[in-house]
């Protein structure tokens, strides 16, 4: 059996970045939704603010 989380994320660490997609499983169907961060302390927050704003739970 396959496991589905309605609210997920991936990320892709690199240097000076991270790329972060989210998975939403909403009513109409799945949403993907990718953006870019600086990995700089307040890019890092930002992204925490963005997964926690998806409602993400799953990173």
């Amino acid at each position: 059996m396959e496991v589905l989380h309605p609210r997920c994320a991936g990320l892709d660490v690199h240097k000076d970045n991270v790329v972060a997609a989210v998975r939403l499983a909403e009513l109409g169907g799945v949403r993907t939704e990718v953006r870019r961060f600086d990995t700089t302390t307040p890019g890092l927050l930002a992204l925490g603010d963005w997964l926690a704003e998806c409602g993400c739970t799953m990173p």
